[in-house]
């Protein structure tokens, strides 16, 4: 029992050393991911959209 209340102990304290980002740090993160996936999301389905294409009118 001693150890695992050494071990919440341990983590509240390193918790207390993180350096959390400010709000408009976590804002600009946030929008970055999200550009990011929508980006990726396009792309992969336009490629998508092309290789089905592509294999429609070869097998036609």
């Amino acid at each position: 029992m001693q150890r695992v209340v050494k071990f919440f102990h341990e983590v509240a304290r390193e918790m207390k050393r993180v350096s959390w980002p400010k709000r408009k740090e976590l804002v600009n993160y946030t929008l970055t991911v999200l550009a990011t996936v929508a980006f990726m999301t396009v792309f992969f389905a336009v490629v998508d959209l092309g290789i089905s294409s592509l294999i429609r009118f070869v097998l036609e």
